[in-house]
């Protein structure tokens, strides 16, 4: 059953309630807390790139402190093994059966901090979890909590050390942000506070089952056929932009039409507009990019292409309404 305008009204207003908690613990940073929320009921996970210090441990420990759920944190270093992310079989001399013991990845919000300093190996442990919220571990099948998040960071200035993400993890990032420096105003407010950690002052104001319920209902928002077709197209010309060698995978066409379903009804509406589409085109798909090394070399960027492509393919007009 598609979301009716009633329903829209609540989903926003809960939304806001979302916002404004985390806001105490993140001050002056309203679009990316609002992203980040967006991402979660949109059962996705997030990448932040920033430098340090400004504020990407703190919006993860908030989300979760805001949904009542458990969270984790996991520092990716170059000796961190798959076993320390997803758990390991053990076997109990007690009862002498073999037992698994879940890692840390076995919570609502993960954060894995610094993820690009871990090895390949280690970091493809997160691939199956990400994409199907479970871990397999010795043939054995577990599954995750809901809702499930992993919000990971990494420094783009010190690369020493570090191993770049391939592109089938970049993709299973729903979005990636940043968080960037406060302004003057927001920091003052946060040197005035002189709290080490805000985020430990959170209260929950929702429960980890109403999250999950948020997230069903917003699912059934309703896009019109048209707005599909404008995320197709928008797909189809960045794989075949001179800028780029790969574009825009199917798995980025379905992370944006679950992304503006959610971004719609947080706004209290029961349909997707245009506007949605254009506003989380870069977040969503940016880091999903390709470029060309000659094209890069030459100036171009992937927020670049992405840019020049919402002004160059049209927006639909007509609307024809699907569930």
């Amino acid at each position: 059953m598609a979301m009716t305008p009633d329903q829209a009204n609540w989903f926003s207003q809960a939304f806001q309630q979302l916002e404004a908690n985390v806001g105490q613990a993140i001050l002056g940073k309203h679009r990316v807390i609002r992203l980040a929320i967006a991402c979660m009921l949109a059962e996705g996970h997030l990448l932040l790139e920033d430098a340090p210090g400004t504020g990407k441990t703190a919006l993860a420990r908030s989300i979760a402190a805001t949904v009542a759920g458990t969270d984790s944190r996991i520092q990716f270093t170059p000796d961190l093994l798959p076993s320390d992310v997803t758990g390991v079989v053990i076997y109990d001399q007690r009862v002498r059966e073999f037992e698994f013991r879940p890692g840390p990845i076995f919570a609502s919000i993960v954060l894995a901090d610094e993820i690009n300093r871990a090895s390949p190996k280690t970091q493809s442990a997160l691939l199956e979890v990400m994409e199907e919220g479970r871990v397999t571990v010795d043939g054995v099948t577990h599954e995750t909590e809901r809702p499930f998040m992993v919000i990971a960071t990494q420094n783009p200035i010190e690369q020493a050390g570090t191993y770049r993400l391939p592109e089938a993890q970049l993709d299973r990032f729903l979005m990636k942000a940043s968080i960037g420096y406060p302004d003057r105003q927001a920091t003052v407010d946060i040197l005035r506070g002189a709290r080490r950690d805000r985020a430990a002052d959170l209260t929950a104001v929702i429960t980890t089952s109403a999250v999950a319920d948020m997230a069903d209902l917003g699912a059934t928002n309703g896009v019109d056929v048209a707005i599909l077709d404008y995320i197709s197209r928008l797909c189809e010309e960045t794989r075949i932009a001179p800028e780029t060698r790969i574009g825009v995978s199917v798995r980025g066409a379905l992370a944006m039409t679950r992304l503006v379903k959610i971004w719609a009804a947080a706004q209290g509406r029961n349909f997707v507009i245009p506007d949605d589409v254009k506003d989380l085109a870069l977040p969503v798909w940016s880091h999903r990019l390709v470029m060309d090394p000659e094209a890069e070399f030459a100036g171009a960027t992937p927020a670049g292409v992405v840019t020049r492509l919402l002004k160059e393919v049209a927006p639909p007009q007509d609307r024809v309404l699907v569930s």
